[in-house]
């Protein structure tokens, strides 16, 4: 079965930058949960619980919880959907930080069971995986900017860091599906990497799981509207893109977030 959307997904869209060699050779194959299985083996993905992952069809959990079971046996439900084709692209390029990610929901769910509430930890877990950009820069005075919503310091007079100082990836799958059909409201959950903004994928990546641990907490993420970051919309050239009070929203109060250096 085809994938819902694939065949329009424009994969010269900067925020699939890092995963689009490995989803245009997916999204061209007629077996396209095969072609992830055959990335993933490559890149030897494993689980949290050190299982070989696999992309199985949707329902291959039956009654036992998503995380618990792709930790318990190394397949992950994928259903044919651009949020899940994201999701398995994400696996493929972020293994260490999606078997973190997995763990911590895993264990969660091992000692309080699935319940209404998820807790701290697995909901800050879930806005990562679900919807975060990772800004990796040295860059510490850009982060805070960010982080005290100061948007035209940061995206207007410190523009061209962004295409030199800063690197900005796509991470949380139902963001990047959101951003299928982009509009200017659509807020991500940033995290910040100390590397350099050249740093290589699989180290953005190891830095990214050593982040992710029983503190992670959604109090310590930024909100940032990602078509204002320069190079993800033409229309943010113009200055006064920023100006929409109603996606560019001064902070209400001081944020915990901070830049990983100061953590």
């Amino acid at each position: 079965m085809e994938v819902a959307g694939l065949a329009n997904v424009d994969w010269l869209a900067p925020w699939l930058a890092p995963i689009a060699r490995v989803g245009r050779l997916a999204a061209a194959s007629s077996d396209w949960r095969g072609a992830l299985n055959s990335a993933a083996a490559a890149a030897n993905v494993h689980s949290s619980g050190g299982h070989r992952i696999t992309f199985c069809e949707a329902g291959a959990a039956a009654d036992e919880a998503y995380e618990a079971f792709i930790a318990r046996t190394g397949c992950v439900p994928t259903r044919d959907d651009l949020h899940d084709f994201f999701s398995a692209l994400i696996f493929i390029h972020f293994p260490c930080a999606k078997a973190q990610l997995n763990r911590l929901q895993a264990d969660a769910i091992a000692r309080d069971g699935v319940g209404a509430v998820r807790g701290s930890v697995r909901d800050a877990a879930t806005l990562v995986d679900e919807n975060a950009v990772l800004i990796v820069t040295a860059r510490i005075d850009i982060v805070d900017l960010l982080c005290h919503h100061d948007w035209r310091a940061s995206f207007v007079a410190q523009r061209a860091a962004w295409s030199s100082d800063v690197k900005v990836i796509g991470f949380g799958h139902a963001l990047l599906h959101k951003l299928h059909r982009p509009y200017k409201a659509i807020t991500a959950h940033a995290l910040h990497i100390a590397l350099a903004a050249d740093a290589p994928l699989a180290q953005v990546d190891r830095s990214l799981a050593d982040r992710l641990d029983e503190h992670l907490s959604p109090h310590g993420l930024m909100p940032i509207p990602v078509l204002g970051i320069p190079g993800w919309c033409a229309e943010n050239r113009n200055a006064e893109f920023y100006s929409d009070r109603t996606v560019f929203r001064p902070a209400k109060m001081r944020r915990d977030c901070k830049a990983e250096t100061d953590s």
